[in-house]
């Protein structure tokens, strides 16, 4: 499914030549999403380097917790969500009638298999029912390529609706939705024109789950969706402030930063921690702080949307993450909030799981350590507090990194490169 594009717009890309943008939908789950910045700002900076784009999504409309940014452009998505539900059969027949053969093959084929968990099957079964629906509007509207920037739902819906128009769809390969691998995961990495992967940790993953060369497996850096609102000061003084900034869920660690905090109070480090966002575990949490004797220490002021997020920066002496890797499988790619605090020059410590370092190189841009290690984390807390210049050095350090690896418009000119690679030059 690598088909050749034509008519689109023009973008100058590798070796000057001009050549012709596809028009390209994107496929998610919810668009725009709060704790999704990094996909947001990729449609808004590809917008705006010319591609066409049109973003799908496959359930309704989210609106808590959207900056006012976001709020201006959730009227542009075409969605589907539970009332599609009533319509799915029409698209189902008109398939039917269209091609046969194939329709069949695809009910026969894909939605019955083992998805691994309740929530990725439903995900996929509906994506599975709705790509009936966006196949059409793909043809209705011109669509040219399909891009997914999510493995699992995503994807699905873009490969079945791939095999029903020939249309060539790629996808993205992030965390969540590759550890572990659906049902599905093999063969959409084959029959894609190409895969994204957002860290270089798995691009090897991933060729050997498909078996496939690695070559069809590109490197595309989220860029840095936030942008940078001056130097934190890191006054580095008691109390010292530290931060936690994320979704409460397993993979994040926070129960071993919680632990870790007791054994700083425990030291006698004067300090507070910020515990911010919100998710499942945000009540056990709490207990769990209050059982460590940490209540009076511990800060939890919920979800905060990315517009306010520098001010948390701002206000902070040391960033910790200290993701895992959860029973499930399932783990981070590399967080965003990383970049982002580094882009405010603030020193961050950080456990080694998936490719976390790839930009925390221990020593030199932070502090790495081992995960579900609550004294590691301590250890690296009480390092970073004691030699305040130590812990800039390596926050200027990542900074700089950060600036060069992650720039958002290096990143998404990488990305037209690869999408006008289905595009014939002039």
């Amino acid at each position: 499914m690598t088909g050749r594009i034509k008519d689109s717009r023009y973008w100058k890309g590798r070796n000057n030549r001009h050549v012709r943008l596809p028009k390209t939908a994107y496929i998610l789950l919810w668009f725009p999403k709060a704790s999704e910045t990094f996909v947001f700002r990729e449609v808004l900076n590809l917008r705006n380097l010319g591609l066409p784009l049109e973003v799908f999504s496959l359930y309704g409309e989210l609106k808590d917790g959207m900056s006012p940014e976001m709020a201006s452009v959730s009227r542009d998505v075409e969605r589907l969500g539970i009332p599609y539900f009533t319509r799915a059969y029409s698209d189902i027949i008109y398939w039917y009638r269209v091609n046969p053969r194939v329709t069949r093959e695809l009910i026969r084929r894909i939605p019955f298999r083992q998805w691994n968990g309740l929530e990725k099957t439903g995900e996929n079964l509906w994506a599975f029912l709705c790509a009936f629906a966006l196949a059409r509007k793909f043809r209705e509207q011109g669509i040219e390529h399909i891009h997914a920037p999510w493995a699992g739902g995503p994807a699905t819906a873009a490969w079945v609706a791939s095999k029903l128009t020939g249309l060539p769809y790629t996808f993205t390969a992030r965390a969540w939705d590759i550890y572990p691998p659906d049902g599905a995961l093999k063969e959409k990495i084959r029959e894609a024109a190409f895969v994204r992967s957002e860290t270089r940790t798995n691009i090897g993953y991933l060729a050997r789950l498909a078996e496939c060369d690695e070559s069809k497996i590109h490197l595309t850096y989220n860029g840095l969706p936030l942008k940078a609102q001056g130097e934190a000061p890191v006054p580095m003084r008691p109390p010292y402030r530290l931060l936690a900034l994320g979704r409460m869920v397993g993979k994040k660690g926070y129960d071993y930063l919680l632990q870790a905090g007791k054994m700083l109070a425990d030291s006698g480090l004067d300090f507070r921690l910020t515990l911010a966002g919100d998710g499942p575990l945000l009540p056990r949490l709490k207990r769990l702080a209050g059982e460590l004797g940490l209540a009076a220490r511990v800060s939890f002021p919920g979800f905060v949307t990315y517009d306010r997020v520098p001010e948390l920066f701002q206000d902070s002496d040391v960033f910790v993450m200290p993701s895992v890797v959860h029973s499930s499988g399932d783990r981070d790619g590399i967080p965003t909030v990383i970049m982002e605090a580094l882009a405010h020059r603030l020193p961050v410590v950080a456990t080694d799981v998936s490719g976390i370092s790839e930009v925390i190189r221990d020593r030199v841009t932070g502090l790495l350590i081992p995960e579900k290690d609550p004294a590691a984390i301590a250890g690296a807390v009480l390092r970073m507090t004691a030699d305040r210049q130590a812990a800039l050095d390596m926050a200027d350090r990542g900074r700089a990194q950060v600036r060069e690896q992650f720039d958002p418009e290096r990143c998404h000119r990488r990305v037209l490169d690869l999408y006008q690679g289905l595009a014939e030059p002039l």
